[in-house]
């Protein structure tokens, strides 16, 4: 970690400040604050819209675990943001119907690609969108038409900002080493120390 972690539980004084806390413990729930938010809680302002944000993007949308975790776990393997992966990787293999080749696939098809193993074609097509806008930022008329083919206007804009928004996670804990995990040359054995 390039900055020290926030104490837990956190010394502030400033009521709007512990305010957020409580309200980045409630979303975490029994898992208390992790090392993401004890590194965010630096900025208590940025933490609150960041726990707001990425809590619709988890909990709120109605995409499938599957197709959710897909996207994100990918963009943890193209941006070598280790400390999401396993923590995201655990999500994607407990979805129904996710097997260990698909989250294999996720974690080995070359940039651009989409090896043997992924669940069907929506997942490979959510798999080369999510290449596209992580690695090119554009996205090709070809591999849009996959996705739109795929999935309803309301999915295709929740997968969006969901490739988006963990983008900016990875980004974040690659930049500051959240978690010592990150831009490392691969995941954990197994995604256990």
């Amino acid at each position: 970690m390039r900055l020290p972690y926030i104490p837990d539980p956190p010394e502030y004084t400033n009521e709007d400040d512990k305010a957020v806390v409580q309200r980045v413990k409630q979303r975490r729930g029994e898992k208390g604050l992790i090392a993401l938010d004890r590194t965010l809680l630096h900025a208590p302002p940025v933490a609150d819209g960041w726990n707001s944000f990425l809590g619709a993007i988890r909990t709120k949308t109605s995409l499938s675990t599957s197709v959710r975790e897909t996207a994100i776990c990918r963009i943890a393997v193209l941006n070598k943001a280790w400390y999401e992966w396993e923590s995201h990787s655990p999500i994607l293999l407990s979805a129904p119907d996710v097997s260990e080749a698909h989250v294999n696939a996720v974690l080995n098809s070359p940039p651009r690609a989409v090896n043997e193993g992924i669940l069907n074609a929506a997942h490979a097509a959510v798999l080369s969108y999510t290449d596209a806008m992580t690695l090119d930022v554009q996205v090709s008329d070809d591999i849009f038409a996959k996705v739109r083919d795929c999935f309803s206007e309301k999915e295709v804009v929740e997968i969006t900002a969901t490739v988006a928004a963990y983008n900016c996670v990875s980004r974040f804990l690659v930049a500051l080493d959240v978690g010592e995990r990150n831009a490392q040359t691969g995941p954990k054995e197994g995604g256990k120390e």
